[in-house]
């Protein structure tokens, strides 16, 4: 599904030089490669502060932290996503309440986000799923209309860009309270091991979550309120510092790859393509068709057999899960029901090429014509 090898030979040289002065300087937790990445990724987002941390689940989890929520209280996010969104939730004893995406772009229904609000809800969590925003206008309207956190799950986005009606243009994870992301080796910024941040605008939050992410300390072995342990550490801040540069060329990288799958499949009725949101570049950190013909799983396997990596990104809804089972009316979660017997994903990544391509799609397509 990606080639992280063929990447990695590209910039060999300058990781493998970079990577090495971290082992000669022995600064390998809390090191100045971290301060140093931290301080670009900040001028990449146009944000304050970014505050890096272990992995993407801890990015959540510990922005939670810094919200002073209570147990109980209720945090709305989509049934239709990876389960670390609703995991740290359901860690910190708060309540999940899950609610259907749009069939179209795979993301959070705001309309379905209104229905959810009680007295209890105390904030959103948007999943930017796949590579392309949310709707966040609208869920910036809910959120301040309620007096309600926004925390964005940009694991699957970053570099993505929003823009508003009018005309004002955010990237993505920069316009809630608190944006998160991972650095997870496949993600479209990702470093050679674990890695996550979170950011924020808001100088008091920033404060905060630096101190949760050490233990709860603010001053060295003075603990002032319960944390976690959750660092960058140096060797991976100087493999992004050196993909940095490189993601808006990377994430270009990917659109090409996909107008390559959006114009051979265009024309085939049981297939539908990604759709990309006016108000959203999509960074496609995923390729996911939808196969209206009920034989997804046939094509899956077709596809293996000839060696042609497909993932089914999600195959139970959230809901559903034994870990996090809720009951729930089936009607008011049409879109992720329907999404969960269709989607499937083809390979993206950098570095695809058009002889790939054209050997992925051409088995896609004759199987489609076999079914007819």
């Amino acid at each position: 599904m990606v080639d992280l090898q063929s990447q990695y030979y590209k910039i060999k040289s300058e990781v493998d030089n970079a990577v090495l002065n971290v082992m000669d300087s022995a600064a390998f937790i809390n090191g100045p490669e971290v301060k140093f990445f931290q301080n670009e990724l900040e001028q990449y987002l146009n944000i304050k502060h970014v505050i890096p941390c272990a992995n993407g689940t801890d990015a959540l989890q510990i922005a939670l932290m810094a919200l002073d929520l209570k147990e109980g209280d209720e945090i709305i996010t989509a049934d239709f996503t990876f389960a670390a969104t609703v995991e740290v939730i359901h860690l910190l004893k708060l309540k999940a309440v899950l609610v259907d995406v749009d069939y179209d772009t795979f993301t959070i229904n705001p309309e379905k986000i209104k229905a959810a609000i009680t007295d209890k809800t105390k904030a959103i969590i948007p999943v930017h799923l796949f590579g392309q925003c949310a709707n966040m206008e609208e869920i910036l309207k809910i959120a301040k209309q309620h007096h309600l956190f926004v925390v964005e799950d940009n694991a699957q986005a970053i570099g993505a860009d929003f823009l508003f009606s009018d005309g004002v243009s955010k990237k993505s994870g920069t316009m809630g309270t608190l944006g998160t992301t991972s650095f997870f080796p496949s993600k479209n910024l990702g470093c050679y091991g674990d890695g996550g941040a979170v950011f924020t605008d808001d100088d008091a939050l920033a404060h905060r979550l630096r101190g949760i992410a050490n233990h709860g300390m603010y001053e060295r072995y003075y603990h002032d309120e319960v944390g976690v342990n959750s660092r960058l550490d140096s060797i991976q801040a100087t493999i992004l510092r050196k993909k940095l540069p490189l993601l808006d060329s990377y994430n270009e990288a990917r659109r090409k790859v996909a107008d390559y799958y959006d114009e051979a499949f265009s024309a085939n009725p049981n297939i539908l393509t990604p759709k990309r949101a006016e108000n959203s570049t999509h960074v496609f950190h995923q390729y996911t068709l939808r196969i209206l013909n009920r034989k997804r799983d046939e094509l899956q396997q077709f596809l293996a057999e000839k060696e042609i990596p497909a993932m089914i990104y999600y195959p139970v809804a959230l809901r559903k899960q034994k870990a996090y089972f809720q009951e729930s009316n089936d009607a008011d979660f049409a879109n992720t029901d329907k999404l969960l017997t269709q989607v499937i994903s083809l390979p993206i990544h950098t570095e695809l090429d058009e002889e790939q391509l054209k050997y992925i799609t051409d088995v896609v397509l004759e199987f489609m014509r076999a079914m007819l």
